[in-house]
């Protein structure tokens, strides 16, 4: 693996799973001798970052992670949701039935006990993306996707679990892929309609929630400082 592809990797890991929050400083320098490689492939890797939408460049040699709101976060849905119904009606006219019947009967088995569980119902759901960027069999659209589900990852993590939804969305994943196992075009884009549209709304009020509290935080630290 290059160094460059190599420090990309890793940046995107951490950015990703929260390691590096946002407004993190990526000071050249610092992050060079940190994952061991020189200025150019860093530069390279903070570029291919930068595409993302993962960063961005405050001056010559200071780069900071990006914030996420609930304004990014309603755009990327707006997006999401165009591409992945699209998908899902593709699918149930090019895919194949007994993969997505499997996959549906994989769903209904899900359990999410713990953090094994989670581990397991999201690598399902990236089997389930696999199967699904075969199916559509267009490189254009499963490539717009891939940089979706970039940002998708990050978002989950700023969001809380939230049992109730993640039993749902078992659920709705399910109907999905029994929808396009069944070859019903309609049904497969109207189940992840409903599917993106709960998403939407749980991730919304959790982030909110958690700008609530960390506001009410802040102002009781400022409280209690005040003389």
């Amino acid at each position: 693996m290059r160094a460059s592809d190599r420090a990309y990797a890793t940046l995107l890991e951490e950015i990703q799973s929260g390691d590096l929050a946002p407004g993190a400083v990526l000071g050249e320098v610092e992050q060079a001798s940190r994952l061991g490689v020189s200025r150019t492939p860093l530069r390279e890797a903070l570029g291919r970052l930068a595409a993302d939408g993962l960063v961005a460049q405050q001056s010559a040699r200071v780069t900071v992670v990006t914030d996420v709101d609930a304004g990014d976060i309603r755009e990327l849905f707006e997006v999401r949701r165009a591409l992945e119904e699209t998908a899902a009606r593709l699918a149930a006219e090019r895919g194949d039935a007994a993969t997505f019947a499997a996959l549906a009967d994989a769903f209904a088995h899900a359990r999410l006990d713990g953090p094994a569980g989670l581990d397991a119902y999201y690598a399902l759901i990236a089997r389930f993306d696999v199967e699904l960027d075969a199916a559509v069999a267009n490189d254009y659209l499963t490539s717009a996707l891939r940089g979706i589900r970039t940002h998708l990852v990050r978002v989950r993590r700023l969001a809380r679990d939230n049992p109730d939804r993640l039993a749902a969305s078992v659920a709705e994943h399910g109907l999905i892929a029994r929808a396009i196992a069944a070859g019903d075009p309609d049904l497969a884009a109207h189940a992840t309609h409903v599917h993106l549209h709960n998403a939407l709304e749980s991730i919304l009020s959790s982030v909110d929630t958690s700008a609530g509290a960390s506001d009410r935080n802040s102002t009781a630290s400022i409280t209690e400082g005040a003389p």
